[in-house]
């Protein structure tokens, strides 16, 4: 069973957007959605503003985070002075 089924949402291509992950069929990054809604916009706005995405693709980009998150070692920064 795969737990994240909208992963296929999300693709890489060195020739897009100069490989940043994106979300399949556009040019809107990964990074960019997750921006947005850092920012506060809600799922609702974002998806009035980008006629073409779907709840679904949302759903991937919270995913794909979530999935790179789990599955990336992290070094801390030395403490600032």
């Amino acid at each position: 069973m795969n737990t994240y089924p909208h992963l296929d949402r999300i693709v890489i291509n060195q020739k897009v957007m100069v490989g940043k992950p994106i979300i399949k069929g556009t040019r809107l990054t990964v990074q960019f959605i997750l921006g947005l809604l850092a920012q506060g916009e809600t799922e609702e706005e974002i998806l009035q503003e980008y006629k073409g995405l779907t709840h679904e693709d949302i759903t991937a980009c919270l995913s794909f985070a979530k999935e790179t998150l789990e599955n990336t070692s992290f070094i801390p920064l030395a403490e600032a002075v």
